[in-house]
């Protein structure tokens, strides 16, 4: 279980993220690192395709950053550690929710010599979404190194300001250069940091957070999961459904109703002991 004390808390506050060496059990990281080759193939345990998937074996080049979004939906070993309720009770502690819900999951894999992902916020995509609030949590599912490709943070970037979406998300020429500009524009002098972990370990992230990842030059992959969090208040705001990432998750908003469903954004953790009911039985199959 992810247990948070009151002195990461104050640093998470003041940095924007919070690096912790072991958020799951490595042999939880193997099992959920086992499932990614098969869904990049298009092999997925439920039937189901992922709401976003930037690539694919045979369709796209070998040195690009393989990503699927929601493969929670795809696969249930996925599914088991993504939808955890610790990983909901720790965002929801660090945002300052009354719980969270799951916006969407990253199954994330970079192999040797993959490209960068740019860097960005995560909140600029979110417009779509009353609050516009969210917290993630970064999982490395294999020993991470500096120059393998890790994801690197930039420490009190959390309260700069809204800024543009990346222009180019993969593989970006200069993939620090909207967060450069951004510095400039405010005359701050960045400070990057690489979340160096274990496997197993990971990060928690501010959804204005800026960070992003090089290209991996090591000798081993560098694969990772992410379970983005908002609210379990979180609402859609029909008037911006189109904006950012709206374009794809708008299609689960009522004709009726700004009410986001726990079906297709399901509440990990409240504190008041909510979590969607059907999600223990989804993970086991039953």
């Amino acid at each position: 279980m992810i247990e948070l004390s009151q002195a990461q808390i104050d640093l998470f506050n003041r940095d924007g993220f919070l690096a912790v060496d072991r958020l799951i059990d490595p042999a939880e990281a193997d099992r959920v690192g086992a499932r990614y080759e098969r869904m990049f193939r298009g092999e997925f345990e439920t039937g189901i395709e992922p709401d976003e998937w930037n690539w694919r074996e045979g369709r796209d080049a070998p040195d690009r950053a393989r990503q699927i979004c929601n493969g929670w939906r795809g696969d249930r070993t996925v599914a088991s550690t993504s939808l955890r309720a610790d990983i909901g009770r720790a965002c929801a502690t660090l945002a300052g929710w009354p719980g969270a819900r799951v916006q969407v999951d990253n199954v994330i894999w970079k192999p040797p010599g993959a490209k960068s992902l740019a860097y960005h916020q995560d909140c600029s995509y979110l417009g779509w979404l009353a609050p516009r609030e969210m917290l993630s949590c970064w999982i490395a599912l294999d020993d991470t190194t500096a120059e393998g490709g890790t994801m690197e943070l930039v420490r009190g970037s959390h309260t700069w300001g809204e800024f543009p979406m990346a222009e180019q998300f993969h593989a970006p020429e200069d993939y620090r250069k909207g967060m450069a500009e951004a510095a400039a524009k405010l005359g701050r002098n960045p400070e990057i940091v690489p979340v160096v972990v274990p496997k197993g370990g990971g990060s928690f992230h501010h959804g204005w957070t800026w960070h992003g990842s090089g290209a991996n030059g090591g000798q081993n992959p560098r694969r990772s999961l992410v379970t983005h969090c908002i609210s379990s208040a979180a609402h859609f705001v029909p008037s911006r459904i189109s904006q950012g990432t709206g374009r794809w998750y708008g299609k689960y908003m009522r004709h009726d109703s700004d009410v986001m469903d726990d079906h297709y954004f399901p509440i990990l953790w409240t504190k008041d002991g909510g979590r969607s009911r059907w999600i223990d039985g989804y993970v086991k199959g039953t």
